[in-house]
């Protein structure tokens, strides 16, 4: 049997011991709590930023964010601090943004362009030629589209009769003035071009460069699934076109070959084609 003043001393040890095992629980349940909450500084929109707008210090601020929601996308910094930013200044940023809205690495134009060169094939050669809105297909001809290329040339052997001829067929089109497959923001004032280049054989830049300098060139944009080759390089001059001597023979052709759609009838119909003409 315990007596005098030893269970009182074991009542406070055990009370004490009790009590620092409370509140190691609660600081443990507290830090965990906590866990993933200490903010970061990372940078932000310090004013509202429209879509394709060059970066510079003066639109940029710190902000704030619990550390749970920073990945490796976000660009930290230290508080008043914003160091070595330049690889991000004067680069364009792709999406919109408001006020304080983080800016991610993600938003910016690629800093380096693939090499316009490398995405010409070995043996292959690029040529520009220059091009009017009506020799492009009213300009919607675009980086990796398809094309035909015709020459409109003054035949000096025939009194100086005009000619059209196919020079190439099913030629891939690098680039519509400076804006190529890679160009990652292209603002609409530059989607306008006066040149297009395109990748061919070094035999057939040459017909090219020659056709550009006695001549006006063509293009005719290809469905990209259509492979088709003539082998027989077609010539029109005036004296077809004015008697009509091929018109009935490619009208045949043409709604044998290509599927008339006629608007709403089309859906109506399932996609069928119109008849041919008998």
């Amino acid at each position: 049997m315990l007596s005098g003043k030893n269970p009182l001393i074991i009542a406070i040890v055990l009370g004490a011991l009790a009590g620092l095992i409370a509140y190691s629980a609660i600081k443990a349940k507290e830090k965990q709590v906590k866990a993933g909450w200490d903010v970061v500084n990372i940078l932000c929109a310090a004013q509202d930023i429209p879509e394709g707008t060059e970066l510079n210090m003066d639109m940029v601020a710190v902000c704030g964010i619990p550390e749970r929601f920073v990945t490796e996308s976000f660009i930290k910094i230290n508080k008043g601090d914003k160091q070595d930013l330049s690889q991000f200044f004067n680069q364009r940023i792709l999406v919109p943004l408001k006020t304080r809205d983080p800016i991610l690495v993600s938003h910016f134009a690629s800093s380096r362009e693939a090499e316009f060169s490398t995405m010409i094939n070995q043996k292959g050669r690029a040529v520009t030629i220059e091009v009017q809105e009506k020799q492009s297909v009213g300009q919607w001809v675009r980086p990796n589209d398809h094309v035909d290329i015709v020459g409109t040339f003054r035949d000096t052997a025939a009194g100086g009769e005009l000619k059209t001829v196919t020079l190439l067929q099913n030629v891939l089109v690098l680039a519509t003035g400076h804006i190529n497959a890679n160009t990652a923001f292209v603002p609409e004032e530059d989607k306008k071009y006066q040149t297009v280049t395109v990748l061919s054989l070094p035999e057939e830049a040459e017909m090219l460069a020659l056709a550009q300098e006695t001549g006006t060139l063509t293009l005719l944009l290809r469905n990209p699934d259509d492979l088709d080759y003539q082998e027989k390089r077609s010539v029109i001059d005036q004296k077809q076109l004015m008697t009509g001597e091929r018109s009935n023979e490619l009208q045949k052709k043409r709604y044998n070959t290509i599927q008339i759609i006629r608007g709403s009838k089309n859906n109506e119909s399932g996609g069928a084609a119109a008849a041919a003409p008998k």
